[in-house]
């Protein structure tokens, strides 16, 4: 399987794996050995929790490296009248009767709360691609599905201001 990422998203992953790596990892292995001077590990809060925020540290570092052992780069083909990558959409929703903003991300950078909606997502899937005026269907699930109409495009790019996701 392969991870479909922006220039942008590699550069930040390799900033954060190299800040784990070089910062971090020796922070944490410290931490741990200062935790185990404590005493007794059975009753240590001290040393489990060190031990947990090392090993949560390690397995970041774990994914980081496979997201970008197995990523396949990719950039944004739309024209400049189509909803592309990092674009704010804005939607309205005609069963609602409301409109929505939201920016198609990769799946590194998605954050529903703030928005970004992943260019792998039903709406996503469905937004890419299409024009101001445009009515398209939003099949969420076998069962249900939703009918919108873009209002508006503004185009964007990958500033890296959308974070990346955490676990």
């Amino acid at each position: 399987m392969h991870n479909e990422l922006t220039k942008q998203d590699l550069r930040l992953m390799q900033e954060e794996l190299d800040h784990r790596r070089t910062v971090l990892r020796p922070e944490l292995l410290e931490a741990v050995k200062e935790a185990r001077g404590f005493g007794d590990l059975s009753e240590n809060f001290e040393y489990k929790a060190a031990k947990q925020e090392k090993n949560h540290n390690e397995r970041r570092i774990r994914f980081l490296e496979n997201m970008i052992r197995t990523a396949v780069v990719i950039s944004d083909q739309s024209g400049a009248d189509t909803v592309g990558l990092y674009d704010r959409v804005t939607v309205h929703l005609e069963d609602d009767g409301e409109d929505e903003v939201y920016q198609v991300v990769t799946t590194m950078r998605q954050d529903a709360l703030h928005g970004r909606i992943s260019k792998e997502s039903p709406v996503g899937k469905a937004l890419l691609g299409r024009r101001v005026g445009e009515r398209f269907h939003i099949q969420v699930s076998e069962r249900y599905g939703y009918d919108a109409v873009v209002v508006a495009i503004e185009k964007g790019g990958d500033d890296g201001s959308a974070p990346l996701n955490s676990f």
